[in-house]
């Protein structure tokens, strides 16, 4: 395919075009320098290279005696070693890794002693964090369709208890912050709950799905409003054709109105699920490690606020970019 209309397209942009890329491209120069001054007024240490082991590293493993007594022997197979331990009245068999064996045949082995170790590769804090915020996003995300969908059907119903119920949720949901829901959640509720399943002796609900349910209730009252402003976007006159050809009212919502209101709602729709990921920083209130309290564990240990939080608004950008490319593709094929 020829190049040349769309080379042609560029150079023929007006002067004022490329005037304004430059001038971007110095202010984003202008920033990044401002930003590398300031730090070098405070005396900051810019260590990046430690970055890394906080997404994954090479942790030692220590396997530890539970008994007391003397080592008998150590017979090495392969790549491993049994080391047989004889106490007075106990004895025990315990396999290290041939390459990490720390003890010798008559050591004196007490309890809770290393006899040896290995390596292995474990999940870093913030790639913890950031799993954890991709699984209670995308749970809460699925419950507060669902919650939306039944709402936003009910705000526009004709029985007042269906609809006034609904105009009541929506409002007291839209109209409190979303911090004052978690804690409720996780305070009131969550105490309420858990008081009367532990009187049952049946097991606790961990506080992430107080977290889950909070913002799935918060997300639903949103998307129940994009419901229904996209089911009474469609012109009358499709609900009285299809009505016409003999569906009932559900028939009708389900075949002919809704998967046109579909296609007005999911713009709005990929902007609420953008900002519930980033609401589901505010989890880190309530003791759940995602991605944003488990930036604040590392920045407090290491003492790196510069790096993390500059990786952990990146991590956000990811996340956020790629569920925006996502629903742009449904839009595109719906």
């Amino acid at each position: 395919m020829d190049s040349s209309p769309n080379l042609d397209r560029l150079f023929k942009k007006e002067a004022s075009y490329y005037v304004g890329a430059g001038v971007f491209f110095l202010l984003l120069i202008g920033v990044l320098l401002s930003l590398y001054y300031s730090a070098l007024q405070i005396d900051y240490a810019w260590r990046w290279f430690r970055i890394p082991q906080y997404f994954v590293y090479e942790d030692i493993v220590e396997i530890k005696s539970d008994v007391g007594g003397e080592v008998k022997s150590i017979s090495i197979k392969e790549k491993e070693a049994v080391i047989q331990i004889r106490g007075a009245d106990e004895e025990g068999s315990f396999i290290v890794p041939a390459k990490g064996v720390s003890v010798s045949e008559g050591d004196l082995i007490f309890v809770g002693d290393t006899l040896g170790d290995y390596r292995e590769w474990k999940v870093g804090i913030l790639l913890q964090g950031l799993w954890l915020t991709l699984k209670v996003s995308f749970i809460a995300i699925i419950f507060g369709i669902f919650i939306g969908l039944f709402l936003g059907l009910a705000r526009i119903a004709s029985n007042p208890a269906l609809k006034w119920s609904a105009i009541t949720y929506i409002e007291l949901i839209r109209g409190s912050p979303l911090l004052v829901q978690i804690f409720i959640w996780y305070f009131v509720l969550g105490t309420l709950f858990n008081t009367l399943l532990s009187k049952q002796d049946f097991p606790t609900i961990p506080p992430l799905w107080y977290g889950v349910a909070a913002l799935a209730c918060f997300t639903g009252a949103y998307v129940a409003e994009m419901v229904r402003a996209g089911i009474q976007s469609i012109h009358r006159g499709q609900t009285e054709a299809s009505r016409s050809l003999g569906m009932n009212y559900i028939q009708s919502m389900v075949h002919v109105i809704l998967p046109q209101a579909m296609r007005r709602i999911l713009p709005p729709l990929a902007g609420q699920f953008i900002s519930l990921v980033k609401d589901s920083s505010l989890l880190g209130i309530i003791a759940i490690r995602e991605l944003t309290k488990a930036t604040r564990e590392v920045v407090t240990t290491s003492l790196q606020p510069f790096e993390l939080w500059f990786v952990c608004a990146l991590l956000y950008l990811v996340l956020t970019f790629t569920l925006s490319m996502f629903l742009q593709y449904l839009e595109r094929r719906i």
